[in-house]
């Protein structure tokens, strides 16, 4: 495979496909990672960097090669797992109530995603209507929700539960992987004003092997202008291997790239709809693709997008780039009056993630929205228990976990019906308790608690950021307590 890197002023790239295990484990006695040639980099200054984050390398190698190789058993546990899931939740639940029994199809508009299993919620909130100050929020959660499954599934949840229209549903190809692998779908709301364009990409699903390469390839680009991003995020948005970000591709039908499609589809669809804005969204992997494209569209001078660019909202989304890309984004984020919601659960641990510190140049940007476990939300520069592998975190998390699973049986008590957690998600609660180093984390990125938190959150930091107020908050040594302090006061969001 051939590939240029000439496009970036320096930069770390990660070869799993190019190395063996031996290869491997001998690069940890080796003086000089470069030798081993699965690892490029700038040759002036590789030496010493990748010494001092050997073990950052080896095991995001590790991990990438690992997947590579069980990516097919995966694959095939996953589509078992779904059917199993499937077959028993449309035949009347465990017992098979049913009298007739139906057989799942995977491609149907019945058939949810292991994702989708967890939290099996697909209406909107009615509570929530257009002009709610907590309805984009509210309609962007379930939207990256409903980005795990499948089209069918996808449009007639759209069409026929939200009255909205679907554009379309698309699979991106990533050209360093070689295969489709980044998955969006763009749909629009005429209810809301103004009228909104929508840009939802998907997560990370949980038997992807490829979307779990993206996430632990460390690789990195650093770009003059933007500074240095995460290499398997913006490869994922379309970074091509040869030309890095060139202003314009041909586009390919069969092989249609995520940025430079959607671009042009954004330009086509606020053209036809002159006082539309757009909205970019995503969990997970989907939030870092969601804080990626703004970026591009500023490093391309897509000027007339970005004053047309209503927000962006993620959930559980990892950091994607260092201090110089921070300042990039925030400068472009504050000269196009653009809103930026990243918004944080509790002990989520891919928030955290690459950690944050001297090994990692990762850092997030623009305000994050926290919430507890008690979904109380507070707005701050950054999510509390930056590191998630802190040994007071651990103790924390080991308790907040036991809570969450009390919490599960009480909430349908207390808030109503529809915030009743599935068997499989008790279950998923249940075994972060019984191993609590680093389950815990991994349970608080679910999307049920996302969801509850834009519908139960406390509602004055709601009404405070649409009106761009800030809330300072100071946390007590108990960083998940359901209590804090608050000041306010008047200040541009941005």
């Amino acid at each position: 495979m051939s590939t240029s890197h000439d496009f970036s002023n320096n930069y770390v790239v990660l070869v799993p496909q190019e190395m063996s295990f031996y290869n491997l484990f001998k690069m940890l006695w080796s003086n000089g990672i470069d030798k081993m040639g699965f690892v490029h980099s700038q040759k002036d200054r590789e030496d010493d960097y990748l010494q001092n984050r050997l073990m950052v390398v080896f095991f995001s190698l590790l991990f990438q090669k690992l997947l590579l190789l069980f990516s097919k058993l995966l694959a095939k546990l996953g589509s078992i797992v779904e059917f199993c899931l499937n077959l028993v939740s449309s035949n009347g639940g465990l017992l098979m109530l049913q009298g007739k029994m139906e057989i799942p199809k995977a491609e149907s508009e019945k058939f949810m995603s292991f994702i989708g299993q967890i939290d099996r919620r697909v209406e909107l909130d009615s509570s929530i209507k257009a002009g709610d100050y907590r309805y984009f929020s509210s309609l962007t959660v379930m939207a990256s929700k409903l980005s795990y499954e499948n089209h069918a599934f996808v449009k007639i949840t759209v069409q026929d539960h939200w009255k909205m229209e679907l554009i379309g549903f698309y699979h991106f190809w990533n050209d360093f992987q070689e295969k489709h692998t980044t998955t969006a779908f763009i749909l629009q709301d005429k209810t809301s004003n103004p009228n909104i364009i929508l840009v939802v990409f998907r997560g990370t699903e949980f038997f992807d092997a490829n979307a779990w390469c993206t996430d632990v390839d460390l690789s990195w680009y650093e770009f003059e202008e933007m500074g240095a991003i995460h290499g398997g995020f913006i490869k994922s948005l379309g970074l091509q291997r040869k030309t890095g970000w060139p202003k314009d591709v041909k586009l390919d039908p069969d092989r249609p790239v995520a940025y430079y499609f959607i671009r042009q589809k954004l330009k086509e669809l606020l053209q036809l709809n002159r006082g539309a804005k757009f909205i970019i969204t995503g969990h997970s992997l989907g939030g870092a693709l969601a804080a990626l494209f703004p970026a591009v569209l500023a490093l391309h001078e897509e000027t007339w997008l970005l004053n047309r660019l209503h927000g962006i909202y993620t959930y559980g989304q990892p950091r994607v780039g260092n201090d110089k890309f921070k300042e990039f984004m925030e400068k472009v984020l504050h000269k196009h009056g653009c809103r930026y919601f990243r918004f944080v659960y509790s002990n989520d641990i891919v928030t955290r993630l690459p950690t944050n510190n001297p090994n990692f140049m990762f850092q997030h940007f623009g305000t994050c929205l926290y919430f507890n476990s008690c979904y109380k939300g507070k707005e701050v520069e950054e999510e509390a228990v930056k590191n998630y592998f802190s040994f007071s975190g651990l103790i924390q998390h080991s308790f907040v976990a036991l809570w969450e699973l009390i919490r599960s049986f009480l909430i349908p008590y207390i808030e109503g019906p529809e915030y009743t957690e599935t068997w499989l998600l008790k279950a998923i609660r249940l075994m972060s308790v019984v191993f609590p180093f680093i389950f815990p984390g991994l349970v608080a990125h679910n999307m049920q608690d996302y969801v509850n938190l834009t519908r139960l959150g406390s509602q004055s930091l709601f009404i405070n950021l649409q009106d761009n107020v800030i809330v300072e908050s100071y946390y007590l040594s108990d960083e998940d307590s359901c209590y804090d302090i608050e000041l306010e006061h008047e200040e541009a969001i941005f």
